[in-house]
């Protein structure tokens, strides 16, 4: 079974964000900002929760999300998620509340916001950022597959024993049979409702909605979990939040395209521009109808940064309809698409670019370009190539009507 959720059956998540912990908050005595709960600790710029908001997004399964923030931070939080959202849009609509005095009241009034036609519900703490989408694909799966519950569990490797109050040993536990359990976990909500219902009105205390479902009397599937899906509970914990994450985030390739056309007999009314490329003049170069400067290779170079930082692209940015950018050097251009490339945490470390034209002929031209475009990117010398080939007369640039470039970048986690 795939992801994709059946029309009839739409899966929401319930993100816990209402919790005080306090086996940590001593720790966090000194924190500004009101970051005294872990919730609200930065992690790569952002609020602890925002992370695993963002890993629920990306799951095609989740179709919208419950936030669960302390009643008196309620007001201040909402606020906050419109502000991240805003500014990296989550793609799903969300909802905020308030919690509870526990954590089961925090989501049974999380419960409580869910769409009537929602059929299933993934319950995740937002203590355990590092949880990935495909344990949130796997659990999300198995609900709306065959299974009432789904929880993610990690095999124990320590030995477990059980001890008397005087702390002496009562017996020793099979740990084949025993598993750590995580969260995001995974229910279909019509029997969760009514366990919650009838955990209230029994006085019932569980530590998460796995346990209120056995109660229940209903079975639990475990599915794998992830070794590092740890949750923040512990003073020691808060280094994790500090540490190198580079590892953890993949390199990117950015992959850039642009066509110019030159001046002809016809285009008497026409913004024409001497030819410009890679930042370099090229002497005796066909004149190239532009807003800008028209310099097809730094515009293919611009695209393929913001593709990187997946901005959108170079018309989006710099509209050939905004009066601005009117002959504007393209330099100003990749510089701009860089910073949104560094401010996303990646550097450059690689561009190969091709310049596909019948004239004029820029071998003399290649080394030029790719010291200008190396000097643009902050990159050596020797980590830029530029190329230029014909189309053997074939095409607009065979019959000498235009040219092209493409650009291929690489960068690297900062």
């Amino acid at each position: 079974m795939t992801a994709a959720t059946p029309p009839n059956r739409p899966l929401w998540a319930v993100l816990l964000a209402a919790g005080s912990g306090t086996r940590i908050a001593q720790a966090l005595a000194g924190e500004p900002g009101g970051a005294q709960r872990k919730q609200y600790l930065d992690l790569e710029g952002a609020p602890l929760f925002w992370r695993s908001a963002r890993t629920l997004s990306r799951v095609q399964a989740v179709k919208g999300l419950i936030f669960v923030f302390p009643q008196e931070d309620l007001e201040r939080m909402a606020a906050l998620v419109a502000e991240l959202d805003a500014g990296e849009p989550l793609g799903l609509p969300w909802r905020t509340c308030a919690g509870g005095a526990r954590r089961q009241d925090s989501v049974r009034l999380g419960l409580a916001e869910l769409p009537a036609e929602c059929h299933g519900v993934l319950v995740h703490d937002s203590a355990r950022p590092f949880a990935t989408a495909a344990l949130v694909r796997s659990v999300a799966e198995a609900v709306l597959s065959d299974a009432i519950a789904a929880i993610p569990g990690l095999s124990v490797t320590d030995t477990i024993k059980t001890v008397h109050a005087d702390n002496t040993v009562h017996d020793t536990l099979d740990r084949a049979t025993l598993r750590a359990v995580q969260t995001p976990q995974g229910f279909l909500l019509a029997p969760l409702l009514a366990a919650h219902q009838k955990a209230q009105a029994e006085g019932w205390e569980v530590t998460d909605d796995a346990a209120l479902m056995e109660r229940a009397g209903h079975p639990v599937l475990v599915v794998p979990g992830e070794e590092q899906n740890v949750k923040i509970t512990n003073p020691a914990d808060l280094a994790l939040l500090s540490a190198p994450m580079n590892e953890a985030k993949p390199p990117r390739t950015g992959w850039g395209y642009d066509v110019h056309r030159y001046l002809g007999p016809n285009d008497a009314n026409a913004k024409a521009r001497p030819m410009m490329l890679g930042g370099i003049a090229i002497p005796g170069g066909p004149q190239v109808i532009a807003h800008s400067d028209g310099d097809v290779l730094l515009h293919a170079l611009t695209d393929a940064l913001l593709g990187i930082a997946c901005a959108g692209d170079i018309g989006q940015l710099f509209p050939d309809t905004d009066a601005a950018f009117e002959n504007m050097p393209s330099a100003v251009f990749v510089v701009e698409a860089l910073r949104r490339v560094r401010a996303l945490g990646y550097r450059p470390v690689h561009a190969d670019l091709t310049v596909i034209a019948q004239v004029p002929k820029l071998g003399p031209h290649k080394a030029r370009m790719a010291a200008q475009v190396a000097q643009l990117l902050e990159l050596p010398p020797d980590a830029v190539n530029v190329k230029a080939t014909t189309e053997e007369g074939l095409g607009f640039t065979g019959e000498k009507r235009g040219l092209k470039a493409v650009a291929v970048v690489t960068a690297l986690p900062d």
